[in-house]
């Protein structure tokens, strides 16, 4: 197939109309293998989602099913079905079913939703920083929006009155901790980019990742020492990351920035694709860099800012899971976006099933848990880049 090119030179500068473009033409041979490499990833793509999914669902029935008290499959499908207005043609325990609905159903389900929004977000940040390193947690994303919802927490009691912090705490909390990641990722992005380079440095986006880590701390740290014993209370268990909060009330407000937050993400995966040719490429095909940019960033910081908020700090769920399917998929962000959401909801599902069975009946935290998995392959991550496996 031979195609022409005789708009544009070799750079992709525009010529003059009296200016006769060479005209460019490649061949593909008949036997190429390229066809069969994307029929080889779309089918990957397709084996690997149902996979994701199945096991999903097994997780998200164990996840509700095993812990302090065991409770049957059935019941945990008796309870669903039920609830949803369906005739359940088996009979559970009724007290069971309260156990189920008011505390492991919501707590599962809010724990799904908060896997695949960060690992979302990773996937989405590796795609725009065009690194693999790239991760709300290593790059300080994270640590913003928790500076910002800690100095809510501590804040927030002397600014409002008992009775309005009770009202419009839960609601503003997100808000504090999307500004805090907003700024990160910007500050990030602006600090990390070189002049007469599109393409971030890696180095730069680590160390100022480090440096807005430790500003953080410092920041949590001063607001820790001025914090009452309440207060004091909430950091601690929120500093550890835990899904211990989630109830339906806490799930209807997190869904939906959480929620657009993906939605934002999956559409950015097609000029995700493009921007990996690079900046100036993706924009001669049509995509406008500096609104993938803020599509991006606003998605990552809505989506890891509540997820900050309600949850704490879970770390290298971005990190890994990313990491995993492009593996096994390659790099079209089409197929790594939604399985990274899919693998992601998987992992802190059964991550936190395990931090509450493991000690039981006292509960790991899950932050810690996560951090324990993911920094020794956070290591061998650098060290391959170290050695050139990413290039």
């Amino acid at each position: 197939m031979t195609v022409p090119t005789a708009t544009f030179d070799r750079v992709g500068t525009m010529l003059p109309r009296d200016v006769a473009a060479p005209v460019l033409t490649f061949e593909i041979p008949a036997g190429s293998a390229a066809p069969a490499l994307a029929l080889a990833r779309a089918r990957r793509r397709r084996v690997a989602l149902m996979v994701v999914l199945l096991t999903l669902g097994a997780a998200l029935i164990a996840a509700a099913s095993f812990g302090a008290v065991e409770v049957p499959a059935l019941s945990v499908l008796g309870v669903v079905l039920e609830r949803t207005g369906m005739t359940v043609p088996w009979e559970f325990d009724g007290e069971s079913a309260g156990l189920l609905w008011a505390i492991r159903i919501p707590r599962v389900l809010f724990g799904a939703l908060v896997g695949a929004t960060l690992a979302a977000a990773g996937g989405a940040l590796q795609g725009l920083f065009r690194n693999p390193l790239a991760d709300p947690s290593v790059i300080g994303v994270s640590s913003g929006a928790a500076l910002a919802t800690a100095s809510f927490i501590v804040m927030g009691g002397w600014l409002l009155d008992g009775a309005v912090a009770a009202v419009w705490v839960p609601w503003l909390m997100p808000v504090a901790a999307f500004g805090g990641a907003s700024v990160t990722a910007v500050l990030v992005l602006t600090v990390s980019r070189q002049r007469g380079r599109s393409n971030p440095s890696v180095a730069t986006m680590l160390l100022a990742g480090i440096a807005i880590n430790a500003l953080a701390g410092a920041g949590t740290g001063l607001l820790t020492s001025v914090a009452n014993d309440s207060q004091l209370r909430a950091l601690a268990f929120w500093s550890l990351g835990s899904l211990g909060g989630a109830t339906w009330s806490v799930l209807s407000i997190a869904a939906i920035p959480m929620l657009l937050s993906l939605a934002l993400l999956l559409r950015a995966a097609r000029p995700l694709d493009l921007l990996l040719l690079g900046e100036r490429e993706a924009t001669h095909l049509g995509v406008s860099t500096d609104r993938l940019r803020l599509q991006v960033i606003v998605g990552v910081a809505l989506g890891v800012g509540t997820a900050v908020a309600f949850a704490g700090m879970i770390g290298f769920v971005g990190l890994i899971v990313p990491h995993l399917v492009r593996m096994v998929v390659g790099p079209s962000h089409r197929g790594v976006l939604p399985l990274s959401a899919l693998l992601g909801a998987t992992l802190l599902v059964l991550t936190d099933l395990g931090a509450r069975t493991l000690t039981s009946p006292a509960e790991l935290p899950i932050g810690a848990v996560t951090a324990a998995l993911g920094a020794p392959v956070f290591l061998w991550m650098v060290v391959r880049h170290r050695n050139g496996a990413f290039a």
